[in-house]
């Protein structure tokens, strides 16, 4: 799987946050939707066997064609796409699929911080954690990002993600032991963070806050009325 950001028609894919977003709205697509649609992308324009396909989606179990047919009707009705007039995904009969559509890729590591301008940052007690654009992992491990040398804190504990494309922050438990909290519910999945929200890591319990230069001149504005 490609390790950047794409971008196709009004579609942007980000496969380390796994996510799919049309302009502003994102796109829910099943994990093994998710991960043909990469594996798609990543070969294009080259045409990839469904036998290839069925192995990388199903890689420990025999399934039949009919199986990848649903995966790839699902992408086609997330991306609004038809097999009769493919603007992103095209069959070749009795061959496989490729991806048809013009892409680009965005070298992250070129890329400066959040169009918005915002800044990121984790408490925990007398300290702050600055977030970088990425992952950052939150763990007992000294060489996490973000270490907790605390009792109940797994080594790699959290996966914080911050997207400097759309300026979203994303938190996701890296199985830990004893889980992981925002504003007081265990998540099971990817969960938005907001300036404010409480997460308890395990026994440790960090603040997640956000700074925004269009914010900070609206709050300026305001003083001065």
């Amino acid at each position: 799987m490609f390790d950047v950001i794409v971008r196709f028609g009004p579609f942007v894919v980000n496969p380390r946050a796994r996510q799919v977003f049309r302009d502003e709205t994102e796109l829910h697509l099943s994990s093994k939707a998710f991960q043909l649609l990469c594996a798609l992308i990543t070969r294009r324009p080259d045409v990839v066997s469904k036998g290839e396909l069925l192995s990388l989606v199903w890689p420990d179990a025999h399934v039949i064609d009919a199986n990848l047919n649903v995966v790839i009707g699902e992408i086609r009705r997330a991306l609004g796409d038809s097999a009769q007039q493919p603007r992103y995904i095209r069959t070749v009969h009795g061959v496989g699929y490729a991806f048809c559509a013009d892409a680009i890729e965005e070298d992250r590591s070129q890329r400066p911080g959040p169009r918005t301008g915002a800044r990121f940052w984790i408490q925990w007690r007398d300290r702050t954690y600055p977030l970088i654009d990425g992952d950052n992992v939150v763990g007992r491990h000294p060489e996490c990002s973000i270490w907790l040398n605390e009792t109940g804190v797994s080594r790699r504990h959290a996966r914080i993600f911050v997207d400097g494309l759309t300026g979203r922050v994303l938190v996701e438990d890296l199985n830990s032991t004893n889980g992981t909290s925002v504003r007081q519910k265990p998540i099971t999945a990817p969960q938005t963070l907001r300036d404010g929200d409480v997460l308890q890591i395990g026994s440790a319990e960090l603040t997640f806050r956000t700074w925004s230069a269009d914010a900070s001149r609206e709050t300026e504005r305001i003083r001065r009325r």
